[in-house]
């Protein structure tokens, strides 16, 4: 089965690339959650302070990515904490 296509909002042409960016309509962010509260994701080697830590993805804007994330840290930490949670409205803070 395919994935329906989008529906595009926006486009912009670059007439000197041909590259085009298309702004799409979507349901939500889909965001990891542990225990109810958002979350931020780090990797670093604990060997070694190069190349420095480095923050992962927490939030999409499709729920399969969210869910297989949320999956993976719930066997990686032996839990059933990591939920995900569908964002659709929130608090403008810009402008």
């Amino acid at each position: 089965m395919s994935r329906p296509k989008p529906t595009v909002l926006l486009e912009h042409v670059n007439k000197a690339n041909y590259k085009s960016d298309q702004v799409l309509n979507s349901e939500g962010i889909w965001a990891v959650f542990y225990e109810n509260k958002p979350i931020n994701l780090k990797t670093q080697n604990v060997l070694v302070a190069y190349p420095g830590p480095k923050y992962k993805k927490v939030s999409f804007s499709n729920p399969g990515h969210a869910i297989n994330l949320a999956k993976k840290l719930n066997t990686l930490f032996k839990s059933e904490s990591f939920t995900v949670v569908l964002l659709k409205q929130g608090e403008q803070i810009y402008p």
